[in-house]
């Protein structure tokens, strides 16, 4: 019996990806989405580099509200490479699977340092 909110799986497998709605308030995860946003640190600033992860890129996108203790689905996660300028690879519109710790900061899911693999890139014409 595999515990799908902990990313089930069985010996030999890889967890299964969530959406970025389906992450957890907290602990280990993997999710996949699109890169919305990323965020380069001036000069002088401890070095940081941020992106914006959501499950589908372009309009429409809407934020759920849920009553009582229900946890409310969050539709972005913030991304950061502690100690990195720049990430090769991770700009706008790049879709990748992302696997580390979910925690919460400013009131929004995030993953520092994850490890993350790049599933497709969007061309530009």
């Amino acid at each position: 019996m595999a515990d799908t909110a902990g990313g089930g799986r069985t010996a030999g497998q890889r967890p299964t990806a969530q959406g970025v709605r389906d992450l957890p308030a907290r602990g280990r995860a993997v999710c996949t989405g699109f890169i919305e946003s990323v965020t380069h640190q001036p000069p002088g600033n401890q070095p940081f580099f941020s992106a914006v992860v959501v499950d589908t890129l372009g309009p429409g996108s809407h934020q759920g509200n849920t009553a009582g203790g229900v946890r409310k689905p969050y539709d972005r996660l913030r991304v950061i490479w502690l100690g990195r300028t720049r990430v090769p690879g991770i700009e706008a519109g790049v879709q990748l699977r992302l696997n580390g710790m979910v925690t919460q900061l400013d009131g929004l899911p995030a993953m520092f340092n994850p490890r993350y693999e790049i599933l497709s890139r969007q061309e530009h014409l």
